[in-house]
């Protein structure tokens, strides 16, 4: 039996997801409630629990320890600096599982959510992904058959969808529409600029779960994991034993 699963004895009956206490399934029973008992006697604004009151209350004290590098506005909180700077980075690390939107704040998510609780008619016959628009269902099923129907007229590069194509063509024309505010420098996709913001905002979003070292760039975190599973090691030992 996995040892994991002895510490969790609550279960959500909703979602089925499972808590080691009491406590923490109250409090996760309330994002399907909207239930928020715990309000602010200032400005009445209400949260599911009582640490988000508290981080709330922080705003009337007028002490906002943490500042932005990139653009000095202040938070009383680390967690709500970590949220606002994901707006200068473009980080947004809570993904739909159905239709790989992403969002900053897992709010977002969650309100998402709700509209693929609706009726979703495309589905696709080979893995059973639902989609709204039959556009959408048509690029999907393109990652089973492999088509790539947009073609570079300069390389030959083919792609399967035509963004990724007009990505590729700034490679030809030179074109560096996303430019960073902090120091000007451009770059021809966006990920690029956003993977550059975080030299200036020292976020590093990749964390390592076996130690807690953390990076800018998921590539690196990948590496580093390597150190902990001595793949390394043992791709190195191969290569010695194959010459």
């Amino acid at each position: 039996m996995n040892s994991h699963s002895l510490n969790k004895h609550y279960s959500c009956e909703v979602c089925s997801l499972q808590f080691r206490d009491q406590s923490d399934l109250t409090n996760h029973i309330r994002n399907h409630t909207g239930e928020k008992p715990f309000a602010c006697d200032v400005c009445q604004s209400s949260f599911v629990e009582k640490s988000s009151l508290k981080i709330h209350m922080q705003i009337h004290t007028v002490k906002k320890p943490f500042s932005c590098q990139v653009c000095d506005r202040s938070f009383p909180a680390k967690s709500q600096l970590k949220i606002h700077i994901r707006k200068h980075t473009g980080e947004k690390p809570f993904a739909c599982k159905v239709c790989d939107s992403s969002f900053i704040v897992l709010d977002a998510l969650r309100e998402h959510m709700q509209f693929h609780q609706e009726v979703i008619p495309h589905s696709c016959g080979l893995c059973g992904l639902s989609f709204k628009c039959e556009s959408e269902l048509t690029s999907h099923i393109r990652n089973h058959t492999g088509e790539k129907p947009y073609s570079c007229d300069v390389c030959g590069s083919s792609f399967k969808e035509k963004s990724k194509l007009k990505e590729h063509m700034r490679i030809h024309t030179g074109e560096k529409p996303y430019t960073c505010q902090v120091c000007g420098l451009s770059f021809t996709r966006k990920q690029n600029l956003l993977r550059h913001q975080r030299t200036h905002t020292g976020e590093k979003p990749y964390i390592c779960e076996m130690c807690g070292t953390s990076f800018i760039q998921k590539s690196n975190l990948d590496r580093h994991i390597q150190t902990h599973t001595g793949e390394n090691k043992l791709l190195h030992l191969k290569g010695q034993s194959e010459s």
